[in-house]
């Protein structure tokens, strides 16, 4: 393995560290950074900072935003709710741009294998929402995983006896696939043919 000096080591051990992205990769965003101007290198590490400090939770969905309450959360129909597992989720959702509810992000999977519980996702903040909202429906748009179904089934269980529809995005979305991949037509169509579960 070649040695690097240590300021371009710290670069590339950082860029490593991003999801997906390997040594080679990563070797190649530190030495972009490096021949990019000053300026250039304030203005991404500045973004950086700033999305840090400025970036949170939704106080309602659990989304990522920068107030305290997000647009579609403030926008969407509050009686219908689309449950996902992480913010990511829902940008591949919004892309569909046709559903006019609001979401409500879990931040994880019931996952035993991994020590995951119930009490590890936001499903407290979900049972609130759907008694304080008057929800009619819940959408379970959980990807077509284990973990993902195991989720899905659970909420539904503790939701059935409320009286809320519980409906799961139809199964053109493969499984084993992560929602935030599905190409957007067939994304469209698992919300259009979604089924009580």
């Amino acid at each position: 393995m070649k040695n690097f000096i240590v300021p371009v080591e710290k670069l590339i051990s950082a860029f490593s560290r991003l999801p997906g992205v390997g040594r080679k990769t990563a070797t190649r965003y530190a030495y972009y950074c490096i021949n990019i101007s000053e300026t250039e290198a304030r203005n991404f590490a500045n973004a950086i900072i700033e999305a840090k400090e400025t970036v949170h939770y939704c106080k309602v969905c659990g989304n990522f935003t920068d107030q305290e309450v997000c647009q579609t959360c403030l926008r969407g129909d509050r009686s219908l709710i689309c449950v996902v597992a992480e913010p990511k989720d829902i940008l591949a959702l919004e892309k569909v741009s046709d559903f006019g509810g609001t979401y409500h992000v879990l931040h994880g999977l019931l996952n035993p294998l991994e020590g995951k519980t119930a009490n590890d996702i936001r499903l407290k903040e979900l049972l609130c929402r759907v008694n304080e909202d008057k929800v009619t429906e819940v959408i379970m748009a959980t990807s077509p995983t284990v973990e993902g179904e195991a989720t899905a089934i659970y909420i539904s269980n503790l939701l059935k006896p409320l009286g809320v529809k519980v409906t799961r995005i139809a199964q053109g979305v493969s499984l084993g696939t992560d929602i935030e991949y599905v190409d957007e037509v067939t994304l469209s169509r698992a919300l259009e043919d979604r089924r009580e579960i």
